[in-house]
């Protein structure tokens, strides 16, 4: 179910003139974008493209870009990394609590663990979870903010195959249930393609590509017309099926 027509309307993010420099060297070159509230966007690019360098521009964690960042931008604004830098020495309920404060607070972090799946690991610690898990409580130390717009850096890139497949669900189904603006970062076409309703492709500092993708959701790896999608989302990568 695509997001509510009104909601569109309205950006969550307005970027205009971004550009940001490394040694002399621009990776993000004037980038104006728009990302409306409550829309799923995915941006890919060739490592060093400077996507994690855009959504950390976007986070307002980088203080050396140029332009106007965020002319328009949510109060409430949640980051998932590749890494779920869980704290090893609190349980996982204090690591979902981080940082917050208030009377449910408590109640609110345990209601998270249970939306992802991990009720009853309130009091493991870090080093007992999988992958999986750490990612899971990542992502309800995210939610128990309420975020308007959730970053993800690549969140699900350490993870196996399978794993990956079940994270890729629970997102969408959080998504769908919480309604964030969500910006994936992310190396996998196909990833992009089954999550997002958009997908940006970034090169040589500028957006190059802007896709829609007009699909009904829970869409399947295995759909054909996907095989479209993808074929435009690599030619853009400057990537033939035979090299894939």
């Amino acid at each position: 179910m695509a997001p509510h027509t009104e909601q569109l309307t309205r950006p969550a993010v307005r970027l205009r003139g971004l550009t940001r420099s490394f040694g002399g060297r621009a990776v993000l070159d004037g980038i104006d974008l728009d990302l409306p509230a409550g829309q799923f966007t995915a941006l890919l690019g060739h490592s060093g493209s400077g996507k994690s360098t855009l959504l950390r521009a976007v986070a307002g964690l980088d203080h050396g870009v140029a332009g106007s960042g965020r002319l328009t931008a949510p109060e409430r604004v949640s980051v998932v990394f590749q890494d779920s830098r869980l704290l090893p020495w609190r349980r996982v309920l204090g690591n979902v609590l981080l940082g917050l404060d208030g009377k449910d607070a408590e109640e609110r972090g345990r209601a998270a663990l249970e939306e992802v799946g991990l009720k009853g690991r309130e009091r493991a610690w870090p080093g007992e979870l999988s992958g999986g898990e750490a990612q899971r409580a990542a992502l309800a130390r995210s939610l128990v903010r309420e975020p308007e717009l959730l970053l993800a850096d690549e969140p699900f890139g350490a993870l196996d195959a399978l794993t990956r497949i079940r994270m890729h669900n629970l997102l969408r189904d959080l998504w769908k249930r919480h309604r964030p603006s969500v910006l994936l970062v992310t190396h996998d076409v196909d990833e992009a393609i089954v999550l997002a309703d958009r997908v940006l492709v970034l090169e040589n500092g500028r957006i190059g590509l802007d896709l829609t993708i007009d699909r009904p959701h829970p869409r399947s790896y295995r759909e054909p017309v996907l095989g479209e999608y993808r074929e435009r989302l690599l030619a853009a990568l400057g990537v033939t099926e035979d090299h894939a």
